[in-house]
């Protein structure tokens, strides 16, 4: 039996057709050729979490099976000396846990013999007794271990993908609002170790972010103020294709501050002292913009771009127009640096902010 064991060159293990005391039925050995046990091995290693496991189960795991040998059945013989041995040294009281945990899962047998020795012997007539640790429920279950493993890879390949579709989202929130802090926030959040369900959450508030800042961003003044507001947005659109940006085109972007304070009185009525010179306005919009949520680096790039008067301006109409705007950041971002920027008319703007308001008296 031993050279026949000897001789054994494939990995499959002799399954011992025993009674649970260990005694083969049978005068010979009943050979099949079960799963390759490190592909069982592997399985379970990935899908650990799934069966409450731990790294150190899974290296006292592996240790186990490399005392198995080709033919010589899926007992382990030997003791806990020598196991913790071959493990790197861990004490014999984690050995035992990790060996009770895994009979605990119905994943290892012990087979005692009275003197709780490990060993095995055989008759002439080929009947076997065998005392150890019997790793047969490893390889009974391996449909098991590989099926979870699959699914622990597509979960992990669906939390990939979400994690790359919350990452692109926060780009382009970043992109309209370079201080978003919500971006930030969801940012900190997936530092975090997250699940599936976590995941999923955070891909919808990032896409109802997208949606609420898409629609402030494309959001048409004119259609909540009166009919001709769209008259004078393709007047002045033709007026400086017309004047090719000349200076007075240039001038007349601009409102003068006694019509600025006057029609945005809500940003007025936060300053301390009378507002006389675009140095006071302008120094009053720097203050009232981290009030908005609008980022300060946001506010200087804007003042670098379309100059610090268009930007103070954008901040005294953004604050006059209320609730009318969901997200002053997006709405600041999109006028001053986005694509709406070309396009943005302080002085007509403010013109029709003023017909709005005698329109609802």
């Amino acid at each position: 039996m031993g050279r026949r064991g000897r001789r054994s060159t494939n990995m499959a293990f002799t399954q011992v057709s025993a009674s649970s005391s260990g005694v083969q039925n049978g005068g010979r050995h009943e050979t099949s050729t079960p799963p390759d046990i490190w592909v069982v091995f592997r399985a379970l290693r990935d899908a650990r979490s799934a069966f409450g496991l731990k790294p150190g189960h899974i290296q006292t795991l592996q240790a186990l099976l490399s005392f198995l040998r080709p033919g010589h059945g899926d007992t382990v013989f030997a003791s806990n000396q020598e196991i913790c041995r071959r493990i790197g040294g861990i004490d014999e009281r984690t050995l035992r846990r990790h060996i009770d945990r895994f009979v605990d899962l119905g994943m290892i047998v012990r087979q005692d013999s009275p003197n709780r020795k490990r060993y095995r012997v055989s008759s002439r007539d080929g009947q076997v007794l065998s005392f150890g640790l019997s790793l047969s429920p490893l390889l009974q279950r391996a449909g098991e271990f590989l099926s979870a493993a699959t699914e622990q890879e597509d979960a992990r390949r669906d939390q990939i993908f979400m994690r790359k579709q919350i990452l692109v989202g926060l780009a382009h929130i970043e992109s309209i609002d370079a201080g978003s802090i919500f971006a930030d926030c969801v940012r900190r959040t997936l530092r975090r170790k997250l699940t599936a369900i976590e995941y999923r959450a955070l891909v919808e508030q990032v896409t109802n972010q997208l949606r609420q800042m898409s629609t402030v961003v494309d959001v048409v003044i004119s259609a909540e103020l009166p009919v001709n507001d769209g008259q004078i947005v393709r007047h002045l659109s033709k007026s400086e294709k017309e004047t090719n940006e000349s200076e007075s085109a240039q001038k007349d972007l601009l409102p003068t501050v006694p019509a600025l304070t006057a029609v945005c009185a809500e940003a007025a009525a936060f300053a301390a002292d009378p507002l006389r010179t675009w140095e006071d306005v302008e120094r009053h919009a720097q203050n009232l913009a981290p009030m908005m949520g609008i980022h300060p680096g946001t506010f200087h790039e804007a003042s670098k771009r379309v100059g610090p008067k268009r930007t103070a301006a954008a901040v005294f109409i953004l604050l006059q127009l209320g609730a009318r705007v969901r997200n002053y950041a997006a709405y600041f971002h999109s006028i001053t640096l986005g694509k709406r920027a070309k396009g943005f008319r302080p002085a007509a703007m403010l013109q029709r902010l003023s017909a709005s308001a005698y329109a609802s008296v």
